[in-house]
């Protein structure tokens, strides 16, 4: 028979073995369960925006998440915060698909916030660029047309005479946030104009410069000639010769919404202060919003006694025919015509 003792020892021993098992399930199910909050994808299955404002706490980020249906639980998130211990950021973020919340986490730390993408390409007027604003949802155009028109002060220590931000919206592509508006796409791009300024070490007088690189991406798309383009308007210029450029004809005309999408006879002889058939010197501002090989051009034309020429965009061997008196311009036009009428035109 065994002693009462022995007895006792025992089931006290069997206790405390139902007790660890117990505390280790539970730990098994805790595990589990964390896991499964943690690793197992969750969230929307549509199109989903969360903003994260600037200076929005931590733990408030969870809850945010949480309301949003973008993870099962707050505190599955903060506890892959706490493990992470990264730098949350601000912006818009979107969800469209279920995630874990660790890759909700790293998609936040990362600063992955959403934009939409807008490509301005060289020589784009702020109508076009008003065009493809508004084609990528950010308003109707004349929002951005009115933006460009008011902010002059933007541009007033470069351009005090400046009567829009033509020429100043410089061509790149940019990553616009959803809701971002007029004013600030404005500044964005008058503020990467600035960059290329200066990475191109612009100086003296800048609305020159502007305005004759402006009609200088207009008028060729071949980097090589824009210092030859620029030399001819600098040289007629000098002597006192009309510009007689189609570009900003085009553009007084888009000004008065007059433009037809082709050039006339009739439009070279309608008065607006752009024709540069009718009024010598440079028009009032740019016609448009020239890219660095232009604007490098104008500040450092090409010398030459060149006062004329054919347009690239209008030669169907894709290249200016230049040319220093009227007589040789003539033939180089007669030879374009030619050829434009071998290429199948008119």
């Amino acid at each position: 028979m065994a002693s009462p003792t022995r007895k006792s020892r025992k089931k006290r021993g069997s206790g405390a073995a139902g007790f660890l098992l117990v505390a280790f399930l539970l730990l098994v199910g805790v595990a589990v369960g964390f896991g499964w909050l943690v690793l197992t994808p969750f969230g929307p299955s549509t199109e989903t925006f969360v903003d994260v404002a600037p200076g929005t706490p931590a733990v408030r980020i969870g809850r945010l998440l949480e309301s949003e249906g973008i993870v099962r639980s707050r505190y599955a998130f903060d506890a892959v915060r706490s493990w992470k211990r990264g730098t949350l950021r601000a912006g818009e973020y979107r969800f469209d698909h279920p995630l874990t919340v660790v890759e909700v986490y790293s998609q936040i730390e990362r600063g992955d916030v959403y934009t939409k993408t807008v490509t301005v390409p060289e020589g784009a007027t702020m109508f076009d660029i008003a065009a493809r604003l508004e084609q990528a949802g950010f308003g109707p155009q004349q929002g951005f047309l009115a933006e460009a028109r008011r902010q002059t002060a933007l541009v007033a220590d470069l351009d005090p005479s400046a009567k829009s931000l033509e020429g100043y919206l410089f061509p790149d592509t940019y990553y616009f946030p959803r809701k971002a508006t007029p004013e600030q796409i404005a500044m964005a791009m008058v503020k990467r104009f600035r960059q290329a300024a200066a990475q191109a070490g612009l100086t003296g007088n800048l609305h020159k410069v502007v305005t004759i690189a402006s009609l200088v991406e207009r008028e060729t798309a071949v980097d090589a000639e824009r210092p030859l383009v620029a030399s001819v308007f600098e040289n007629r210029l000098a002597k006192n010769m009309p510009l007689m450029t189609d570009p900003s004809v085009i553009y007084g005309l888009e000004l008065q919404r007059q433009w037809r999408g082709s050039i006339y006879a009739s439009d070279l002889k309608r008065d607006t202060p752009y024709n540069t058939y009718l009024h010598a010197g440079l028009p009032p501002g740019p016609v448009a919003n020239p890219g660095l090989p232009s604007l490098r051009a104008a500040m450092e034309p090409a010398q030459s006694n060149y006062l004329y020429f054919v347009a690239a965009g209008q030669n169907p061997q894709g290249k200016s025919i230049f040319a220093t008196s009227l007589e040789e311009h003539n033939r180089n036009v007669d030879g374009y015509r030619h050829a434009l009428k071998k290429a199948g035109g008119r």
